[in-house]
């Protein structure tokens, strides 16, 4: 099984095109200690020529242009991207579908019913695609059974519900349902490696907790170090469990929690806000997860199990 981190940062990038927080004027100063990130997106392969994107993220085209294992091989039109599979209805993991227009037949997009939902009603992206490519929309099984997008059929993908948050736009922002987003454990039944990826996750549950303990890396939410750092930068009067990421630090956050996997899991944080600290990598909070075996995902990072 082969990971590609197309995109490796939360919605808006790194740096922010607006933000002038410590760590964007840093990466704008060019900072030898702080490298620039697209927003949250992976790849993943069986066997490393045919692909299945998980999240289309708004910087698309440039991830596509920087990774040859989407370039078209063969006649005019072509791509390594089979298939797209979607975790959420998040804009930053979305909006990419409408770069994604020329294709010359209907994209086969597997999601939940309400991330479905969602796009077709609170923004309905999949809609406004029928004048384009259109959509062959897949139903992501939202109960654990095992399914196989186009690009990947030989591994086994099977969807986990999260306790996180829908868009704001969603019908059940303030009424959460089970499918608003999802985690996926994906096994190469060749090798038995499995991968659990989960770049919004507000809670570590049981169920979430034995799929991490399961895998043989985990690729998880990193997007705050802190529950209160948009509230102490002065950007937000929401905390990090508000909108459905559960910090780094603290207890109960997910540095405990990676530290209670078996030792021989890989654990790496991907989805990083251009606030979070950990993306100094000079920083006392790097420091501190290199010392607990924590990795930070960056765009180009390739995985195979």
């Amino acid at each position: 099984m082969y990971i590609r981190v197309l995109g490796s940062a939360a919605g808006g990038g790194f740096p922010q095109w607006n933000c002038n927080c410590p760590n964007c004027r840093q990466v704008r100063a060019g900072s030898p200690h702080h490298q620039r990130r697209t927003q949250s997106s992976i790849a993943v392969s069986g066997d490393g020529v045919r692909w299945t994107l998980v999240n289309a993220s708004p910087d698309i085209l440039q991830q596509f242009q920087l990774f040859p294992g989407t370039w078209p091989k063969e006649g005019l039109r072509g791509c390594g991207i089979e298939s797209i599979v979607l975790v959420d209805a998040q804009i930053d993991h979305t909006t990419g579908l409408y770069m994604l227009r020329e294709k010359g037949s209907p994209w086969p997009v597997w999601c939940t019913d309400p991330v479905f939902e969602d796009l077709t009603r609170g923004n309905p992206i999949l809609h406004l695609l029928e004048h384009y490519c259109g959509v062959a929309r897949r139903e992501l099984p939202g109960n654990g059974a095992s399914f196989h997008p186009e690009g990947s059929e030989s591994l086994d993908w099977r969807a986990l519900p999260l306790l996180s948050a829908a868009p704001p736009y969603s019908p059940h922002r303030n009424s959460p349902v089970p499918g608003d987003n999802v985690g996926l454990l994906i096994r190469d039944p060749a090798s038995g490696k499995r991968v659990f990826y989960a770049p919004g996750l507000a809670e570590v549950d049981d169920a979430v907790f034995d799929a991490m303990a399961g895998a043989d890396c985990v690729m998880v939410d990193g997007t705050f170090w802190t529950d209160d750092e948009m509230i102490a930068l002065g950007l937000s009067s929401k905390r990090a469990r508000d909108i459905g990421h559960l910090a780094q630090s603290g207890p109960g956050g997910m540095i405990e929690q990676l530290s209670r996997l078996p030792r021989h899991v890989r654990r790496v944080l991907i989805h990083i806000n251009n606030t979070n600290p950990i993306l100094d990598d000079s920083s006392a909070q790097r420091a501190i997860l290199a010392a607990a075996g924590i990795e930070v995902a960056f765009d180009g990072m390739e995985i195979a199990l």
